[in-house]
């Protein structure tokens, strides 16, 4: 027993370790002073988001590009709220915003959603995001100066949660910040793993010449990383990651423990779709870690190990996460909710493995729907 929690640890170690080394092998971007070129055609989808929505339409009113360079694409996806009367008498001051009826043909309905307005948009650049987020105010000018420099045809860029005011909000924010240094640090290593739709942007042509979401429409989400790992097949060397913080996107942590549960089953529950075998071996490892950790108690209960092994593995653990959190809380300017961590770390190996357990034996609802 003793060689298979040494064995796990050290993969867990070599793992974490490469993304904490691969995060600071990400560079930051310099923004230029360079004339806007690129014309986007930003795509939101929403179903029943009347109490989210006037935070976004704020923020998309302030949004510091000129407003005949993009375009608003909200999709319907059969709200029942006001959500449609809310954006329609929404006061843009000359913004271009349009709401469209999503065209449901598969199992998803967010893929329908972007695929219904990626149909309908004038231009050739694609950005996407959520109804609950808050857009930043030069968004688009760094997304753009980015393309200039750099000429993508993906681009990854932050995402973290504002108005942490409880320890159940900390405790999801310190989770997105490790998922968001696993992001960054993967593409530092020239293995890219993760993503997140609500801060997403991309050519169309090239989105048209991968079948979009064809092959994983049956997935319910994923809408993000499974156009990751087509295009890393196709167009690896043409996929980045922005990493400024001045592009940050932000959104809100889930209000209560069955939204979170609900939430991140949804997020494990395609972990078997992956294609990617890197990504298939993290999901491993990072599983193997946490279901270590929840056991190590009952082994040495039952004299299975010692102290010295109980002990040195959760440090080992403790440790290694902290290092890859710290990093990305400070790029996120986000190190006041860092003493949050202590308890944080007691419990999540915990809940992570119950999530496991709950996304391969139950289902799980999203915006009102069920499942499985």
């Amino acid at each position: 027993m003793t060689v298979i929690i040494l064995s796990i640890t050290i993969f867990y170690l070599l793992l974490i370790g490469s993304f904490i080394y691969g995060f600071d092998k990400t560079q930051d971007f310099k923004f230029e002073d360079l004339t806007p070129h690129t014309k986007f055609s930003v795509v939101i989808p929403f179903r029943n988001e009347a109490h989210q929505l006037p935070v976004l339409l704020d923020t998309i009113k302030t949004l510091d590009y000129p407003k005949s360079m993009f375009e608003v694409i909200m999709v319907d996806d059969d709200s029942s709220d006001n959500s449609v009367d809310l954006i329609k008498n929404y006061d843009l001051k000359g913004l271009t915003i349009s709401v469209v009826k999503n065209i449901r043909r598969t199992p998803s309905p967010k893929k329908d959603g972007i695929t219904t307005a990626i149909n309908d948009a004038q231009f050739n650049w694609i950005v996407t995001t959520d109804a609950d987020c808050r857009l930043p105010k030069y968004w688009l000018d760094i997304v753009d100066n980015y393309i200039q420099n750099k000429s993508p045809k993906l681009i990854i860029a932050p995402v973290t949660y504002t108005r942490v005011n409880s320890f159940f909000k900390r405790f999801q924010l310190l989770d997105i910040l490790s998922l968001q240094g696993v992001t960054i640090g993967s593409f530092g290593i020239g293995k890219p793993i993760m993503c997140n739709g609500a801060n997403l942007a991309y050519h169309k042509d090239t989105f048209k010449d991968i079948n979009g979401y064809e092959g994983n429409s049956h997935i319910a989400s994923g809408d993000d990383l499974f156009l990751l790992e087509k295009l890393l097949k196709t167009h690896k060397k043409d996929v980045s990651y922005l990493k400024h913080p001045a592009v940050v996107v932000s959104t809100n942590a889930e209000p209560n423990f069955r939204a979170l549960k609900s939430q991140r089953v949804r997020w494990a529950s395609k972990t078997a779709s992956y294609n990617n075998a890197f990504s298939k071996l993290t999901a491993i490892i990072v599983f193997a870690m946490n279901g270590l950790v929840v056991c190590l108690p009952l082994f040495y209960w039952a004299e299975i190990i010692n102290l010295k092994t109980f002990i040195y593995t959760c440090m080992i653990k403790f440790l290694i996460d902290f290092l890859l959190i710290f990093k990305s809380a400070r790029f996120f300017e986000q190190s006041q909710f860092l003493p949050a961590y202590v308890l944080s770390c007691l419990l999540y190996p915990y809940f992570t493995t119950y999530i496991a357990c709950l996304s391969v034996f139950k289902g799980y609802k999203w915006k009102n729907r069920s499942y499985r």
